[in-house]
């Protein structure tokens, strides 16, 4: 085993106190050895993702019981209010008869039902456990040790994380209305000489829209070996005035991956599935960095199911078109501040963040601090039911008080 630094230090401090070396073993030395020291330093540098607080850690914080509606009320995580497609979930049911077996390590049938919703080839799709999966294998494929990636002061938190992992630099960009500075990020990537840009659209946590034809122009207008990955997982809460057609774009921008999930709108953040779309020799790429079979039979099935299911996913806009309304019409009239959203949550700015977090948590209401995005004075709510987002509206009146 290689000795650390630490290590070698210990083994001097005994011979220069006079203890013989006999006496002490290296099984006695490790006791004293400091083992992260063991990662490279861009590992022990990255600061770990902060998930949002589950309500079964609130319940044993604070002994508070869930008790549906009535009690913990959680629009922290951007989830999907109405739960999963029931047709999602009889199929996820019906893939438990074969837990037994490995998954389909192609995921064939998932595979194609992305082909024939968009129109493009087997070898322009991949699988990912969920779109973080997607996200950091990009980085992991095509950036390197010294290598630079782009992203947007209050993006996902992510991107830089996928970078560093790797042990490339990352390069955040200031935000303009706290959204993406396309062009900035652009100058930015070519001055400096980076291979990739990440772009969420909309963005989380701010969630801010870039338009399809700024987006287009941008692309035209970025050198060809510059990667752009471009995560759409809230792209099914897009208005319809505001959607455009990213997947006609990859045959011509080879140097584009469209990032998605099932996380959100199609609710099956638990099960874990994201899907890419773009050149099928990027996608290749993908294929030789990622674990074999990382996306389940369970998550494959339902997401089938929950592809076909239309109706369910219009369902879910228009709840969320009507409680979007709800949360915007109460935070204005508290006169608090928000910054206008393209998905199915509201960043909002408030005194004292902090401690209004607290208070909505001993209120049975979990929403998102997001001071690790540069936005101390601001926190997050995922867009609920009409009750939920009732129930935040009031325990949020009652915290200002």
């Amino acid at each position: 085993m290689q000795r650390s630094i630490t290590s070698h230090l210990v083994a001097v401090f005994w011979q220069l106190s006079g203890m013989a070396s006999s006496l002490i073993s290296w099984d006695e030395i490790w006791v004293f050895m400091n083992y992260s020291e063991l990662a490279p330093a861009y590992i022990r540098a990255i600061a770990p993702y902060i998930p949002g607080k589950p309500i079964s850690e609130l319940e044993r914080e604070l002994g508070i019981p869930n008790m549906g509606i009535g009690g913990i009320v959680k629009l922290a995580s951007n989830e999907n209010p109405l739960g999963a497609s029931p047709k999602a979930i009889a199929a996820a049911h019906a893939a438990l008869d074969q837990i037994s077996l490995y998954p389909d390590g192609n995921g064939y049938a998932l595979k194609a039902a992305l082909v024939k919703r968009y129109a493009v080839e087997f070898e322009q799709v991949f699988l990912g456990n969920g779109s973080n999966d997607l996200l950091e294998l990009a980085a992991r494929a095509f950036l390197t040790v010294g290598d630079k990636g782009v992203y947007s002061d209050h993006a996902f938190a992510v991107y830089p994380l996928a970078i560093q992992a790797v042990g490339a630099v990352g390069i955040s960009v200031a935000a303009r209305d706290f959204g993406h500075d396309l062009d900035a990020m652009r100058k930015a990537a070519v001055e400096q000489g980076a291979k990739m840009i990440f772009i969420a659209n909309p963005n989380n946590p701010t969630g801010t829209f870039v338009s399809g034809n700024t987006l287009l122009e941008f692309l035209r207008a970025l050198p060809a070996n510059i990667l752009v990955v471009l995560d759409e997982a809230y792209n099914e809460y897009l208005p319809v005035e505001c959607r455009y057609d990213s997947v006609s774009w990859v045959k011509e921008f080879p140097n584009l991956i469209i990032s998605r999930t099932f996380s959100k709108a199609y609710g099956l953040a638990s099960l874990r599935v994201g899907y890419a779309l773009g050149n099928a020799q990027i996608m290749d790429m993908l294929n030789r960095v990622r674990q074999p079979f990382n996306v389940n039979s369970m998550a494959q099935a339902a997401a089938v199911a929950a592809l076909q299911d239309t109706e369910f996913v219009q369902q879910t806009f228009a709840l969320n078109l009507r409680g979007m309304k709800q949360i915007v019409d109460g935070l204005t009239k508290l006169g608090l501040e928000h910054i206008p959203s393209y998905g199915n949550f509201v960043s909002f700015k408030i005194k004292d963040a902090t401690r209004i977090y607290r208070r909505l948590l001993e209120s049975g209401v979990i929403v998102r601090p997001i001071a690790n995005y540069a936005m101390p004075d601001y926190l997050r709510v995922s867009i609920g039911l009409e009750s939920q987002n009732e129930k935040f509206l009031s325990a949020l009146q009652q915290a200002l008080t």
